[in-house]
């Protein structure tokens, strides 16, 4: 009884892997590798273990060398097994275009690297930790930082934000990953046993540690929710949980449900860009009642 329970958790967890991985594949055919008419900066943010990690920059339109701007930073989705920094290609170019610096950031991940989920939050804290190190140079508010992704890059958005520990012990620890608001695309944010956990097995006797949804307390940033109510990864139950906490202790948690909508859904398609507008929209929106940009939307 014991071998065969522990055959369907992994069968359990590999049909996951298998449903991810195919979301994940649809999507990237469909994602844009540039953005016409904006320059990109490409800069190395850390190297360990013999792995050079770099983050690409765009830098707001109408730039002016007499200000600092807001920032958001972007982390990919791929189960923190792969991966591609063009996934939010397409928002980089738009938030570019209302203000902001725009960040992609890349981070290690199973198929390039052989790590784990812990090694790809040390990561996107260490990429924090360098824009807020660098602010000056980059011409960041650093009380501006904006932390986004989808599925396990939204995990790694929420885990800057919220998670107290995993960090690499190379990085500056005075430097905190404090963000002043965040964007969630289908996140990964609970790691915890039942229904609602994701991977839980995967993280292993310190799950705890990197479960974001575990670690809400009292000065959470604002955080922006988008989920599709079809979504075989994140159940919608997850999202509605993760706002009650974090309205429990006194922050903003704006969640959205997209009727029909599956994982991945945010991304451009083939066929039509609809669910990308409305997210971007909505993202557009949060951002400009927190004051980081003014203004309607300007999406096309």
């Amino acid at each position: 009884m014991k071998n065969r329970q522990q055959y369907l958790s992994i069968r359990k967890v590999m049909l996951m892997f298998c449903a991810l991985s195919t979301v994940i594949g649809f999507a990237q055919n469909n994602w844009s590798t540039s953005i016409p008419g904006k320059e990109m900066k490409e800069l190395v943010y850390k190297v360990v273990d013999g792995d050079t990690l770099k983050m690409q920059l765009y830098s707001p339109d109408n730039w002016t060398s007499a200000k600092n701007y807001p920032t958001i930073i972007f982390f990919f989705g791929g189960g923190w097994n792969g991966g591609s920094l063009d996934q939010f290609r397409d928002q980089a170019g738009y938030f570019a275009s209302r203000g902001m610096v725009t960040v992609l950031a890349d981070y290690r991940v199973k198929s390039r690297h052989g790590t784990t989920p812990y090694e790809s939050v040390k990561d996107a804290k260490s990429a924090v930790r360098f824009l807020k190190e660098k602010a000056s140079k980059l011409q960041i508010d650093s009380t501006k930082i904006v932390a986004s992704g989808g599925s396990a890059g939204g995990h790694l958005a929420a885990a800057v934000a919220v998670l107290p520990g995993v960090d690499e012990t190379t990085d500056n620890l005075d430097i905190d990953t404090k963000v002043g608001a965040v964007i969630l695309y289908n996140a990964v944010v609970d790691n915890g046993p039942g229904t609602g956990g994701f991977q839980h097995e995967r993280m292993g006797d310190n799950w705890l540690t990197i479960s974001p949804i575990h670690h809400i307390e009292k000065g959470a940033p604002p955080t922006l929710v988008f989920l599709g109510d079809q979504d075989k990864i994140i159940p919608v139950s997850v999202a509605h949980e993760y706002k009650s906490k974090m309205e429990a202790v006194g922050s903003t948690c704006n969640v959205f449900i997209y009727e029909g909508q599956g994982h991945g859904f945010f991304n451009r398609k083939k066929n039509t860009d609809e669910y990308y507008r409305k997210t971007t929209i909505e993202a557009d929106k949060f951002l400009n009642a927190l004051g980081y940009i003014t203004g309607n939307p300007t999406i096309e």
